[in-house]
């Protein structure tokens, strides 16, 4: 089993003419997705604050993050992109995939979408009698 990669289309949502494509490495051990900073500087993009990650390693790192459009596999979904050091490799976070409704199928090598998106149902208003 290898490691699963996939186009992405990175877009500003104030401006949506103005996009990056890049290919990404999945990774489910993160919550945000990863691009270089230049990357998203080019279309537009501007930090909207700053978040702790922790690193495989067991460190810790401070990094810039924004918002915008992720767009991969014929769906968009909006999500937290963290602003990568110059050559960072792309990383696609669990969130945009989940929200996307996919999951990893690793023996493949590929995205495998899933049935639905998982919601949980609220529960009924009694009427009033």
């Amino acid at each position: 089993m290898g490691t699963t990669y996939v186009n992405v289309t990175i877009r500003n949502p104030a401006e949506p003419h103005r996009s990056w494509t890049g290919k990404f490495m999945v990774d489910t051990g993160a919550f945000d997705s990863l691009v270089p900073r230049e990357c998203l500087e080019t279309i537009g993009l501007k930090p909207r604050g700053s978040r702790d990650y922790f690193l495989a390693d067991g460190n810790s790192i401070t990094l810039e993050a924004t918002v915008a459009e992720i767009e991969f596999e014929g769906v968009i979904v909006g999500g937290t992109i963290a602003y990568g050091p110059e050559g960072t490799e792309p990383l696609l976070g669990v969130t945009a995939l989940e929200s996307g409704g996919f999951e990893i199928d690793p023996r493949n090598e590929r995205l495998k979408r899933l049935p639905g998106v998982m919601m949980k149902r609220k529960h009924a208003r009694r009427e009033a009698a």
